[in-house]
Formats: structure tokens, C-alpha cells, sequence
């Protein structure tokens, strides 16, 4: 092992010197140029192979945040140090991935039951963006249900349980190959302990018997990490999934006001919401509300807001006075956002189904569930059709940006990573005053094909009893859908509709 190393570090030192001499020999072009019209020569670019030109054409590309290189040479230096890091192996077992936790320093922000909320944080020295991810875990409405949770989901309601280090996936990956474009920024994650959507600014009462914060958790975490380097930062990207998702829709205006406030007005502050864009439609069949799964979304909520004391960002109170419940919902508060967000939502979400009351046990689903699921594709549809950045598979699944597999899922052929990072370029155009989004870089994404998984990059469904996976077709039949039937509907042979949706059309 010790040998293998050793080569492995003269291999990648000689890369890193490479990368130096690229550096210096860039450098130095820059100098010529103000040379332009005197004697010195311009050295001629050496074109590359035409077979270079063709593989780079049909390649997707992910370049690195090397801007105003010749201006911020140490940021520069980081990232190439970084880079031959990601590249060696052997050093791999000598860097830390890990967040480490770091308790909230005020302490009258706490979890529900009173312990001390905080954060997990992996700092990237040098790099100048961080994402602040706000995890998920539905919520309680009800003295009751919210006792019942802190039996079964401890973890959801209290600090301590909590490990003293968490390691990131997806796009809280430090690892290049699962977070292509973010894997080198500052990451942190905030745990879910307040069970309220990330809305409550309420202590602790003898009524309630549990404090509801998740608002304030916010508030406190980014306060401390203006301490820590988020008062150098460009760009602050507040993610989250499911309930955070959500939270991120209620905070992100708040965030970038709570910055402005302090001062830091050259930070931009974005916000990407994955699975929290829920509807409030009427479910297929309708129950008492006992618990969160039984319970319409807007009793549930109606319910919540006021047991939480919770907030909502300010210009969608004022246009929903009285019934500020109506801002937990997408499409309700996203028009009143004046920070930029990315929307990521299945179009098929099975927490969303859930609530519904429809539940694929494994058992194949009657007609009028079938019908109900396919209509719930489209009013989520009709609802993003106007977002200008989104990403929308017709998958049956919930979250999707923390799972390793993130980096698989394309909507027309466009993988996730990429549609956020072209995002992030067409912001950082307009930012420069240029309106025209890149070419070749889509950021409003939505499958029309109309049932779950009739795209074939959607995640890997298996079998509930037998653990099998199944391909889609498998899958649909397994839901009760008649191949037959649906094929005279739409005016075509069996076998055609067959081939349609094995290859996703």
C-alpha cells in the first residue's frame, strides 16, 4: 500500500506542477496582451484534434468556479489544491468529508422539547458559496400527534440523539463525482427538529408543551455563520427536501432580508426547493383528521399554523390575510418571492399521494385511482407551467437531491447538476445585465409524458413483497393498468404503446 502511494503522489504532483505551468503560461498571455502593437510576439493556440472536438461535443461538461482568475489568485490556488486532491486517492483517507455538529451558542432557540438546536458544517477554505440545506420529516399539528411523533421520531423533535458528524450525498457531496457543481462549496446541513415546516417562532409553553422554532433555527444558524466565513460569500443557496423544501419557499426571502439588514448586501441569496411543493387539492378519499397522513393538506396546515405560531413570508400575508395557510402551498407563495428558486418536484410525489389517501400497498390500484393519480400529473403541471426554473420527471418517488442517484435523473435529456448550473449561469448573466440565457443550457424542465415513470431515467422501483426491481411496464401492470384499453384510447396498436413507454416517449 505504502508503494502504491508513492507512485500515486508522484503522479499526481506531477499533474499539480502541470497545472501550475498551464497557470503561469496563462498568466503570462494575459501580460503579453498589454503588449498588444509593440514587438512582442502573440504565440498561436494550438487547435485540438478534430476526434478531442468530437468527443468534447458529446460530453456533458461541468467547468469549475475559475472567475476572475488574474483577481483572486489564492481562491484560485485552493481550487487547484483541491482538485489535485480529488485526484489522489491515497490523500483521501487523510481529508476530512465530514460536517462536523456545532450546537446554537443562543440557547433559548431550541428543538421542540426544549434541547439545544445547531447545525453540521464542512467549511471549504478559499471558496466563497455556501449551501444551507434544511432537512425534512413531515410535522405534527396537535398536542397529540405531536407526543405520538416524540415516541416514534425522536430525532425529529430533539437534539439528543444526534451524531457528532454527518456525511453528505448528493448535492451536500464534497466528492466531484457525485455533486459535479457544488461538491467544493461550504456546506451545512440543519437538522429537523421543530415539526412545523420550518415556520414556528414560538418558546416552549405549558399548552403546547413543546417549543416550535424552525423559523427562528434559521434565523440563529445564519447569524453564527456570518462568524465563519458567510460574510465573504457571492452566492448562499438555501436547499432543502420534502418539509424543507417547503421551508425554503416560507425562508428564502427572509434569509436575504436578515443579510441586507446586516449589512451584507453582496451576497446573493437563491433558493432551491426539492418535494416541497405540495398542492391543495381534494383527496381521492376523504378522512377524519386524526394524523398527518390521514389529514387534508389544508386542515392539516390550517391546524399547524396556528399550534406553531407560524410565520410566512410577508408579501404573500398581506394578498392571503386571515388565511396565511394558503402560503405553505407552491404555487400560492412562489409568485410573491423576490428571491430567485429553483423548483425540483416529482410530478408522480408519493408524499403528496399519501396525504391523498391513495396507497400503492402493492396491491393493483382501481380505475379511479388510476384516473386520480394520471389528473394529479396534470394540476401539478398547470402549477409550474409558469416557474422559469424547474426540473419535473414523471417519476413516482419523494426528494431527490441528497440521494446519490441525483446525478442520474434527466428530464429531455438533461441531467439534474446540469439544469442547476445553468441556472446559476443564466442568474450570473443577469446579474451582468445580459437578459439572453445561455444556449444549450435548459433550466425549465417538465416531462409530458402523462403516467409514473414513463421516463426511463426515473429511480428504481422494486417489488414491495419480493424485492425484485421492476421496469416500467412491470410497474404499471403491477398498478393495474390495461395495456389494452389505454392503447384504444389513445388510437394505437397494443404493441405500440408497449414500445412507447419501454423507451420513455
Amino acid at each position: 500500500m505504502k508503494f502504491d502511494c508513492f507512485f500515486e503522489r508522484k503522479r499526481t504532483m506531477k499533474l499539480f506542477h502541470s497545472v501550475l505551468l498551464l497557470l503561469l503560461l496563462h498568466t503570462g498571455a494575459l501580460g503579453g496582451r498589454k503588449y498588444r502593437g509593440g514587438r512582442n510576439p502573440q504565440p498561436r493556440r494550438a487547435q485540438p484534434s478534430p476526434s478531442y472536438r468530437d468527443r468534447g461535443e458529446t460530453t456533458e461538461s461541468f467547468s469549475l468556479d475559475f472567475t476572475a482568475v488574474e483577481e483572486n489568485m489564492d481562491n484560485f490556488m485552493t481550487q487547484v489544491k483541491n482538485l489535485a486532491q480529488s485526484l489522489y486517492p491515497c490523500s483521501a483517507q487523510k481529508l476530512d468529508y465530514d460536517m462536523k455538529l456545532h450546537f446554537l451558542e443562543n440557547t433559548t432557540v431550541t428543538c421542540n422539547d426544549g434541547t439545544p438546536a445547531g447545525y453540521y458544517l464542512k467549511e471549504s477554505k478559499g471558496s466563497r458559496r455556501w449551501l444551507v440545506f434544511l432537512e425534512g420529516g413531515w410535522y405534527c399539528f396537535n398536542k397529540e400527534n405531536c407526543d405520538s411523533r416524540y415516541e416514534t421520531m425522536r430525532r425529529l423533535m430533539s437534539s439528543t440523539q444526534w451524531p457528532l458528524t454527518r456525511t453528505g450525498t448528493g448535492i451536500l457531496s464534497p466528492q466531484p463525482e457525485e455533486n459535479p457543481h457544488w461538491w467544493n462549496a461550504n456546506m451545512v446541513l440543519i437538522p429537523y427538529c421543530s415539526s412545523d415546516v420550518w415556520s414556528g417562532v414560538t418558546a416552549k409553553t405549558e399548552e403546547s408543551g413543546y417549543a416550535f422554532m424552525g423559523s427562528l433555527i434559521i434565523k440563529e444558524v445564519v447569524k453564527e455563520l456570518l462568524t465563519k466565513g458567510l460574510d465573504n460569500a457571492k452566492v448562499l443557496l438555501l436547499a432543502g427536501s420534502s418539509a424543507g423544501g417547503t421551508g425554503v419557499l416560507l425562508n428564502v426571502d427572509r434569509v436575504a432580508e436578515q443579510l441586507e439588514e446586516l449589512g451584507h448586501t453582496g451576497v446573493q441569496v437563491r433558493g432551491l426547493s426539492d418535494s416541497g411543493w405540495f398542492l391543495d387539492n381534494k383527496q381521492y378519499r376523504c378522512t377524519d383528521c386524526v394524523d398527518t397522513i390521514s389529514c387534508a393538506p389544508t386542515e392539516a396546515i390550517k391546524r399547524g399554523i396556528k399550534y406553531w405560531g407560524g410565520v410566512v413570508p410577508e408579501r404573500c400575508k398581506h394578498i392571503h390575510e386571515g388565511e396565511e395557510w394558503n402560503c405553505f402551498f407552491g404555487y400560492r407563495v412562489y409568485p410573491t418571492l423576490k428571491s430567485p428558486v429553483f423548483v425540483v418536484q416529482w410530478l408522480f410525489d408519493e408524499a403528496q399521494l399519501t396525504v391523498d389517501n391513495i396507497h400503492l400497498t402493492g396491491q393493483p390500484v382501481q380505475e379511479g385511482q388510476w384516473r386520480y393519480i394520471q389528473n394529479l400529473g396534470e394540476e401539478l403541471r398547470n402549477t409550474l407551467k409558469d416557474v422559469p426554473a424547474m426540473f419535473a420527471p414523471a417519476c413516482l418517488s419523494h426528494e431527490v437531491i441528497t440521494r446519490g442517484y441525483w446525478i442520474d435523473i434527466q428530464v429531455k435529456g438533461t441531467s439534474l447538476p446540469r439544469a442547476l448550473h445553468c441556472w446559476d449561469r443564466s442568474l450570473h448573466e443577469s446579474n451582468k445585465n445580459n437578459k439572453t440565457p445561455p444556449r444549450g443550457c435548459p433550466i425549465h424542465l417538465i416531462d409530458s409524458c402523462p403516467w409514473p415513470h414513463c421516463n426511463p431515467t426515473c429511480p428504481t422501483i422494486r417489488d414491495q413483497y419480493t424485492g425484485q426491481e421492476m421496469n416500467v411496464i412491470q410497474f404499471l401492470m403491477h398498478m393495474g393498468f390495461d395495456v389494452q384499453k389505454m392503447a384504444q384510447q389513445q388510437g394505437m396498436d397494443p404493441s405500440q404503446l408497449l414500445g412507447m413507454l419501454s423507451s420513455g416517449s
